[in-house]
Formats: structure tokens, C-alpha cells, sequence
């Protein structure tokens, strides 16, 4: 009979709180949760993807061009140091087997996108600007390596070329530092402040990033510039 007791008071005692699914609930939520951009990153999403996708599309009609008439000079043609069709027959102008440019066509047009989707209200999940920033990424990578590769193998600077890279680099930095304050790409929490301010001052990192491939391009063709001020405005 005391068992009997015992074992009654135990089983009583023991009670399941409604706060233990709620604390599940809510976790499972904020893993759920659509998170939006601001309106200042959806405005530099747009101009500087109508910006790449203008590049790119300059850059395509004057591949078309150069195909239809393979003598032609085109419009980018200066000097022999800066000229789109040197730069358009070498191998790195179509690495994956097809036009440079025909990615930036596919590829400008979804910061356009998104950034006209969060001006109208719209909210994606955490997965989503994770991909979006990836893709940035390899954006920015394929920028640098073609930066490099115009300057210090062809040895030709192409104007529009130089047009999308300009428009890629801030849109990477911009978005990869509101992600990484927002928390959406996770950090150290030390790093927070830092981050804070990193993404306050985003503009730092692009004309940071612009100025080194300036430097690296007036440096390396320092003995050519008289020659093109004269073509320009001889």
C-alpha cells in the first residue's frame, strides 16, 4: 500500500509544461522565418544589376558584331591597349565554351529581380540569401581572375569589360557585409560591432577593391597613357 502510495505521488509530480513544445515551436519558427532586405540594398541591387546587364549586353552586340564583320573596328577599340575585340579573341573571353557575356545576360538580371521583389514587400528565407550571396561570390572570384588575367596576360583593357566589373564588386561587398551584420551568415558574436560598422561604411570595401585594380591598371600600363589622352583628345 505504501509503495502503491509512493508511486502515485511520483507520477503526480511529474508533469509535462507547456512551455517545453512552445520553446520547440518558436525555435522551429525563427528557422522558418522569411527575413527582408532593406530598401537601400533592393535600390543597389537594381542599378548596379541594370548596370552589369548594360555591360553585358554592349558587350554581346559587339561579339555579334565582330562575328558579322570580322574587319570591323568596334566602337571600344581605342589603342592597342584598350580594345574589346583583342580582349574578345582570347580564350578567357569564352572559358566556358560560349560568350563571357551571355552569363552576365542571365546572371544581371537577378539582383534586378530581387531587388524589385523586396521593394514590392517580398521576404525570402535564410537558404535563399545564402544563394544569393554565393552567387555573388563567384561573381566577384570570376571578376578578380579576369582583372588579372586582362592586365597581366592579354595585356588589353576592354571598356565594358571594365563596366561589369565595376558593378559586380559592390554588389558583392555590399551584400556580403549586411549579411554577415544581419546574421544571416553566421559570425563570431565578438565580431558583431565590427561587422556593424563594416556594413555601415560598405562603400569603403567597393572603392577600396576598385582603387587596388585602378592602381594595378595605370601602374602597368604607365607608358601607354600618353598615347591614348592624345587619341582622346588630340
Amino acid at each position: 500500500m505504501a509503495t502503491s502510495l509512493s508511486m502515485t505521488l511520483l507520477v503526480t509530480n511529474v508533469s509535462i509544461t507547456p512551455w517545453d513544445t512552445e520553446t520547440v515551436s518558436n525555435a522551429e519558427a525563427q528557422q522558418n522565418e522569411l527575413i527582408s532586405a532593406p530598401k537601400s540594398m533592393a535600390w543597389q541591387w537594381i542599378i548596379f544589376g541594370v548596370l552589369g546587364w548594360i555591360a553585358a549586353l554592349a558587350l554581346t552586340l559587339e561579339k555579334i558584331h565582330v562575328l558579322e564583320h570580322p574587319s570591323d573596328a568596334l566602337s571600344c577599340d581605342l589603342n592597342v591597349f584598350i580594345s574589346c575585340k583583342s580582349v574578345m579573341a582570347s580564350w578567357q573571353s569564352h572559358i566556358f565554351g560560349f560568350p563571357n557575356p551571355i552569363i552576365g545576360l542571365a546572371a544581371f538580371v537577378a539582383p534586378v529581380v530581387v531587388g524589385f521583389a523586396v521593394l514590392a514587400g517580398a521576404k525570402f528565407a535564410d537558404w535563399f540569401w545564402r544563394m544569393f550571396i554565393a552567387g555573388f561570390s563567384m561573381a566577384f572570384i570570376f571578376v578578380l581572375w579576369l582583372s588579372s588575367q586582362s592586365v597581366f596576360v592579354i595585356n588589353v583593357l576592354c571598356p565594358y569589360c571594365m563596366l561589369a566589373w565595376i558593378a559586380v564588386i559592390p554588389l558583392f561587398w555590399h551584400t556580403l557585409l549586411w549579411m554577415l551584420a544581419e546574421d544571416i551568415i553566421e559570425a563570431p558574436v565578438s565580431w558583431a560591432p565590427a561587422l556593424d560598422v563594416a556594413h555601415r561604411r560598405a562603400w569603403l570595401f567597393t572603392i577600396g577593391t576598385e582603387l587596388v585594380i585602378l592602381a594595378i591598371i595605370v601602374v602597368h600600363f604607365w607608358d601607354a597613357w600618353p598615347a591614348t589622352f592624345a587619341a582622346l583628345f588630340g
